[in-house]
């Protein structure tokens, strides 16, 4: 899931505070976010839009029930606005100390036991699941664990991070984010108190309880298909207005995503896509193919080149994928994705367990 810029823009003061060592003093410790996330319908609808995936079952409630399910269910990837907040209470309660304009997220795995679905109530228990240091960066990996009411689990998520703790922003930077980014959002929004140590002992770990996985009947049959099986192709199209959209969507508030001023401070080339706008355009090349999003199981994705896209042209991203492997016990299949914008893969490996019939 990808971080905001809130935090990232104005660190505490670290003095002597060795944040690295710091953060990995705190592996396996978690946190439960405080309130619960509402899944509404016409959020599925909007987020539905933002990431171009116009499967039925997120738009129109009758077909959603034709398809055994009680409202309209969620995108793959919409469990990224329930992440972006967990994760900034991550980097304000265990591990501080970071510069979140820093950091870069590039993995992410999805692992699904059931469908969002609207009305779900949703609560995250966030783990410093691993960190280490390599390449000149630290690195970090998160574990999320999202239930819903009851304790049903819904998800398991995964998301690696890279960052550098320590050192001093560039007070051009900070100025310019600090003149672009919305009232109501960083430090200086109501009840923002960013804790300078964490809780000493961690809280008890959750106890969940797995859903009942439903048969699948929309999707291809496991007979119908075979290793090598190529998906067709899709084509999507992102522009400025689209980045502006998702931004606001998600809640990921990084203006390297919109803002020509910051970009050239940070030394990019021009916006870029978010890692996990990507990812859900992605998710829908993915359900339109398998027929309903309730029989992925699995979707994983490592983020390796950016997506920029320019003032006055569209950036188009290409989507094919092909069946790599396929296990005749659980009837499941494993496809394989690739994804080019302007000649180059942005995803390194990417790959989507789905159910079939």
């Amino acid at each position: 899931m990808n971080t905001g810029t809130d935090e990232a823009v104005h660190p505490g003061e670290a003095g002597d505070f060795d944040a690295a060592a710091h953060a990995a003093a705190m592996v396996g410790h978690h946190y439960r976010v405080d309130d619960y996330y509402e899944v509404g319908r016409e959020k599925v609808r909007e987020y539905a839009r933002a990431v171009q995936d116009y499967h039925p079952v997120h738009w129109d409630e009758d077909i959603a029930q034709e398809y055994g399910y009680s409202g309209l269910v969620a995108p793959l990837t919409f469990i990224s606005l329930v992440g972006i907040l967990a994760q900034r209470k991550l980097f304000e309660q265990i591990v501080t100390g970071y510069d979140l304009s820093q950091i870069m997220q590039t993995d992410q795995i999805l692992e699904f036991h059931r469908p969002i679905r609207v009305g779900d109530q949703l609560t995250c228990d966030v783990y410093l699941h691993s960190f280490r240091q390599a390449f000149g960066g630290d690195i970090i990996v998160t574990k999320n664990i999202v239930t819903a009411q009851n304790d049903e689990l819904v998800l398991t998520t995964y998301t690696t991070l890279v960052g550098r703790s320590g050192g001093d922003i560039d007070p051009n930077l900070n100025k310019a984010v600090r003149n672009v980014l919305m009232h109501g959002i960083g430090p200086d929004e109501p009840g923002h108190q960013p804790r300078s140590t964490p809780p000493v002992e961690p809280p008890p770990v959750p106890v969940t309880v797995a859903p009942q996985i439903a048969p699948v009947t929309r999707a291809p049959r496991f007979e119908d298909v075979a290793e090598g099986f190529e998906l067709p192709t899709r084509v999507v199209r992102l522009t400025r207005g689209d980045l502006v959209n998702y931004a606001g969507v998600s809640g990921d508030a990084n203006p390297i995503h919109w803002s020509g001023e910051v970009v050239k401070l940070v030394g990019l080339v021009d916006v870029v896509a978010h890692g996990m706008l990507t990812m859900g355009l992605g998710g829908g090349f993915i359900t339109s193919w398998i027929g309903d999003p309730g029989a992925v199981r699995e979707y994983n994705v490592r983020f390796t080149s950016p997506v920029y896209v320019g003032v006055d042209q569209a950036a188009e991203i290409e989507y094919t994928g092909k069946i790599k492997s396929m296990d005749p016990e659980t009837r499941t299949a494993v496809v394989a994705i690739v994804a080019k914008s302007g000649g180059k893969k942005i995803f390194g490996r990417a790959t989507a367990t789905v159910q079939l019939a």
